[in-house]
């Protein structure tokens, strides 16, 4: 049952790897392939991981439209119910971390494995919880969860794709996370509206299932065969810092006293502090910070990281500015939102010709500027403006964007050497959620200061306006780490570098 119910869930995201992405006889040859790794069965890999990625980022999304419905039924107040987010993102930062050591210590394999099956048993529980604590335990639990699936799902990838063909699969690998994002909205009100909030997490489980069951079924047991103890000590400190860090920016999103944003922001510098002072020290650090002096490591995490928190931002703006500012229902919202999902869709075929034609470095500086412009057009969007045109707008938007973390995703890891790929992996993950989330309380933040300045209880068209600028000149930062990629980056990693001018 669990094979068949497996098959129905998960087989069309398999298939649509080999429908955009078919496999040639001469694109991958036995010496490419890591060990146990049949041909063509990484496409499938890229499937299973992009299931778990699609699973994580709809439940996030999801589950902030439900919460008044959630507090109504848990007899609290609204505001209280942030602490079901809170003890999610708590558990991805103190856990992130440690998720590529777990990983070389157990493999790959058996850990990812486990985390989908952690996620989905967490589900059930905050599916059934009849309290308020009850309910932020198993929150945090499934954080743990999602802390190890989605990185160690990531270094499944990096361990089975063969090189010459991560750029394609990653473009695919970004669809279901995007899908997540700007569809959870509008799933959730419908849950909501027709079923109830615990649908949120009862969906979650035939989808873990199949996980489960594919994972056991296609995914090799790949492994670092050198053992390294954990680092206690730079987990702790690291972790306190991160934690600090994504409560002191989750609270200020959400208009707490900026005193006690204040008091966990200082917490996250001085143990941030106290972390990369020991980091240089410690033989085996937990997040290794001399990652950083690879160039297309470093380049790769300072613009990924300014062009996601642009990201972060847009998922959040759109639905509010649709149904706040342009008074739609949320199933309306949801619909011309999708733009954005389906020009990142019309992109995956055309990221690796585009690589080729241009390279990393002048594909990511010159569509990096055209998708700040995207995202700049938004701030734009009046009642005035056909609908028609908005959604053409947001799908550019997503086709931009999309090749942007197609591109920033593979070339962090193109001079990675394999003993290092887990802890690369591990310190690109926890950084990728953390500015995310930054994403989110930077919009949340600058729509409650022009609030405050034009004395409004509701944002309007000025706000998000404002909000949409000022996260479009953040990822256009991101421009002075793209012009300084070397002009020959990455050429190993799209196949036939002959291509590459």
């Amino acid at each position: 049952m669990a094979g068949a119910r497996a098959i129905v869930t998960w087989l069309p995201l398999t298939c649509a790897l080999d429908v955009f992405f078919p496999m040639h006889s001469n694109e991958e040859s036995t010496a490419d392939r890591p060990p146990g790794v049949r041909s063509g069965h990484f496409r499938i890999v890229g499937g299973i991981v992009a299931g778990a990625l699609f699973m994580e980022s709809l439940d996030a999304t999801v589950l902030a439209t439900a919460i008044p419905a959630m507090a109504a039924d848990f007899g609290v107040r609204v505001p209280e119910m942030s602490v079901t987010l809170t003890a999610y993102l708590l558990a991805l930062a103190l856990f992130i971390p440690a998720s590529g050591h777990a990983a070389d210590r157990w493999g790959g394999k058996n850990i990812f494995r486990a985390a989908i099956a952690l996620f989905i048993g967490a589900s059930l529980c905050c599916a059934l919880s009849r309290t308020l604590p009850v309910i932020a335990f198993a929150r945090f639990v499934q954080g743990i969860g999602g802390a190890m699936m989605v990185p160690v799902g990531r270094l499944v990838l990096l361990r089975t794709v063969p090189k010459q063909q991560l750029v394609a699969t990653w473009s695919w690998l970004i669809m279901p996370g995007l899908i997540g994002q700007i569809s959870g909205p509008p799933i959730g009100g419908f849950i909501v509206t027709y079923l109830h909030w615990r649908w949120i997490f009862w969906l979650n489980l035939p989808i873990g299932v199949a996980g489960v069951f594919l994972v056991g079924r296609f995914i090799p047991h790949l492994r670092d065969t050198v053992r390294r103890p954990f680092d206690l000590t730079g987990f702790l400190l690291s972790g306190i810092s991160l934690a600090a860090a994504l409560v002191g920016l989750e609270s200020a999103g959400h208009g707490v006293p900026l005193r006690l944003s204040g008091i966990s922001i200082v917490v996250a510098i001085v143990f941030g502090a106290l972390y990369a002072r020991y980091a240089a020290r410690a033989p085996h650090p937990i997040l290794d910070l001399t990652l950083l002096r690879i160039p297309t490591f470093r380049l790769s995490f300072i613009g990924g990281s300014l062009t996601r928190i642009t990201q972060g931002a847009q998922p959040f703006l759109l639905p509010l500015m649709m149904q706040l500012a342009f008074g739609l229902k949320a199933s309306q919202s949801g619909l011309i939102t999708l733009g954005t999902s389906l020009g990142a869709l019309t992109m995956k075929g055309l990221a690796l010709p585009i690589l080729r034609r241009l390279g990393f470095r002048n594909g990511l500086t010159v569509i990096g500027v055209l998708s700040a412009c995207s995202y700049a057009l938004c701030g734009l969007f009046r009642p005035g403006w056909p609908f028609a045109l908005i959604f053409s707008v947001l799908l550019m938007s997503g086709f931009l964007m999309s090749f942007q973390f197609t591109a920033y995703n593979t070339i962090a890891f193109d001079e990675i050497d394999p003993a290092r790929m887990s802890s690369a992996n591990s310190f690109y993950s926890t950084f990728q959620q953390l500015t995310l989330t930054f994403g989110i309380c930077t919009a949340a933040i600058v729509l409650h200061v022009s609030m405050t300045l034009t004395g409004s209880q509701t944002p309007g068209f000025s706000d998000f306006s404002v909000a949409f600028w000022v996260v479009t000149g953040i990822s256009l930062c991101a421009l002075f780490a793209n012009v300084r990629f070397d002009p020959s980056a990455g050429r190993g990693m799209m196949g036939d570098i002959s291509q590459v001018p």
